[in-house]
C-alpha cells in the first residue's frame, strides 16, 4: 500500500490527484487550468471542493496552490509516500518508469526539442515536487515507453538513417500510459490473457492517438517523433501533406515559428469549425446547425477511421476496437460515424448500446455476430501511482 501524489503538468494545465492504492481512490484531485493566463483551481476532496483563481501565472505557481489546497484540506498531515509525474517524451532510453536521479533528468532535458509544449513543464512539476518534499521518492512515468516494442518497420520514417542514427529522428508514440492502462483493463472485458491479446485503443480527447497491441505489447501508433501527427485533435492538425509547411512559407512567408502556431494551435476541429476545439461544443453547435460544427466532426470522424484502418496492418486479427478518453468514452455520435467508415472490418454499432457508452452492456456497443467495439475508462493517474507503489518497494 502507498500514498502518492500524481503530477501531471500539461503545456497549460496542472492535474493532481492524491491516490492511495490499496484501495486504487483518489483522496483527493483537481485541476489548475490557464496556466500562463488568467489561472484557476478546481479540487474536491473529502472535506469539499475549491474553486478559485490561482495568484501568479506560471507552472511553479500552479503548483504551490496545488499544494496549499492540500494543506488546507489536511491532506499533507498523514504523509505521502511518493510523486509520480507524467513525462511526455523520453526518448529510446526508457522503456518503463523510473526513479527519477539527477541522470534521469538529464535525459528528460535532453528531449525538451522533441516535446517543447510539455517537457519542459513535466520538469517544473519535478523541481516544484522536489523542494516541497525534500528526499520524498520522485517517479517518472513516461508517454512514451509503452511503445518501446514498436518494432523498426514500423517506427521509422522513410528519411535518410542519418538522421535516425544521428538525430532519433522516428515514431516515439504518446499516451502511452493511457494506452497501457486501458489494454490491461480491455484483456479484463474481453476475458482474454493480456499476452495473447489484440486490440486497437483509441484514446480521443483534446489530444487523440491510437494503438495498434499484439500480444499486449505496442506494436504500432499513430502519434510520432512529435505528438502532432495521426489522428486530427482538439487544436493540431495531426498528419498533413508535409509540402504544407513549404507551401506556406513560399506562398504567405511563413517562418518555422508561425508554422509551429498553427499546426499546434489552430488547427484540428478548431481550425476546420472555426468555433471551439471542444467537441462537447462542437456536438451541440451541430444540432443547431453550425455547418463548421457539423463539418469538423465530419472530418475528425473519417480521419480516426482512417488511422484505424491504418493500424490494422500490424495486427494478425483484432479482438476489439478499445475507445477512451473524454471524448471516446463519452461522445455516442463521434463513436458511431467512426464505425460506419470501417464497416469493411465488419462493424455494426448497436445504437442502445452505444447510446450509453456500453455502460449496460459491459462496455460493447456493437451488434452481436459483428467486430467488438468497446468502451473502456482510462485512469492514467492511477496507473501512474501503481508504477511509483512498485517502483518504491523494490528501493
Amino acid at each position: 500500500m502507498a500514498r502518492v501524489l500524481v503530477l501531471n503538468c500539461g503545456s497549460s494545465s496542472v492535474k493532481f490527484a492524491l491516490i492511495e492504492t490499496n484501495s486504487s481512490e483518489s483522496v483527493a484531485s483537481g485541476l489548475v487550468e490557464n496556466v500562463g493566463a488568467a489561472a484557476h483551481l478546481k479540487a474536491k476532496s473529502p472535506q469539499g471542493k475549491v474553486d478559485k483563481d490561482v495568484v501568479g501565472k506560471d507552472h511553479a505557481q500552479a503548483l504551490d496552490a496545488v499544494v496549499g489546497f492540500l494543506q488546507s484540506q489536511n491532506l499533507l498531515a498523514q504523509g505521502i509516500d511518493a510523486v509520480g509525474h507524467r513525462v511526455v517524451h523520453g526518448g529510446e532510453r526508457f522503456s518503463a518508469s523510473v526513479l527519477i536521479t539527477p541522470d534521469v533528468l538529464d535525459a528528460i532535458r535532453s528531449c525538451n526539442d522533441l516535446a517543447p509544449l510539455h517537457n519542459p513543464a513535466n520538469l517544473t512539476g519535478i523541481d516544484v515536487a522536489t523542494r516541497v518534499f525534500p528526499g520524498l521518492p520522485q517517479v517518472a512515468v513516461f508517454d512514451t515507453a509503452f511503445h518501446q516494442t514498436i518494432p523498426q518497420h514500423a517506427f521509422l520514417y522513410p528519411l535518410p538513417m542519418a538522421l535516425y542514427r544521428e538525430h532519433g529522428v522516428r515514431r516515439y508514440g504518446f499516451h502511452g500510459t493511457s494506452h497501457r492502462f486501458v489494454t490491461q483493463a480491455s484483456a479484463k472485458v474481453l476475458g482474454i490473457d493480456i499476452n495473447e491479446l489484440c486490440v486497437i485503443t483509441a484514446h480521443l480527447g483534446n489530444g487523440c492517438s491510437a494503438t495498434a497491441v499484439l500480444n499486449g505489447k505496442s506494436v504500432d501508433t499513430t502519434m510520432g517523433l512529435t505528438p502532432m501527427e495521426g489522428i486530427p485533435m482538439g487544436t493540431r492538425s495531426g498528419t498533413i501533406d508535409p509540402g504544407i509547411p513549404e507551401y506556406l512559407h513560399k506562398t504567405l512567408g511563413y517562418d518555422f515559428k508561425r508554422m509551429g502556431q498553427l499546426l499546434n494551435k489552430e488547427s484540428g476541429l478548431l481550425g476546420i469549425s472555426e468555433l471551439s476545439n471542444d467537441m462537447r461544443t462542437l456536438a451541440e453547435a451541430a444540432k443547431n446547425g453550425h455547418e463548421g460544427a457539423k463539418l469538423a466532426i465530419e472530418v475528425f470522424c473519417y480521419r480516426l477511421a482512417r488511422e484505424l484502418a491504418a493500424l490494422t496492418a500490424g495486427l494478425p486479427r483484432l479482438d476489439a476496437l478499445v475507445f477512451t478518453g473524454g471524448i471516446g468514452e463519452n461522445n455516442p455520435q463521434v463513436r458511431a460515424k467512426t464505425l460506419e467508415h470501417l464497416a469493411i472490418l465488419g462493424f455494426a454499432v448497436d445504437p442502445s448500446r452505444n447510446s450509453d457508452n456500453g455502460r449496460n452492456s459491459g462496455g460493447v456497443i456493437t451488434r452481436p455476430g459483428h467486430t467488438l467495439a468497446i468502451v473502456v475508462p482510462t485512469d492514467e493517474e492511477l496507473l501512474i501511482a501503481l508504477d511509483a507503489e512498485q517502483i518504491i518497494s523494490h528501493t
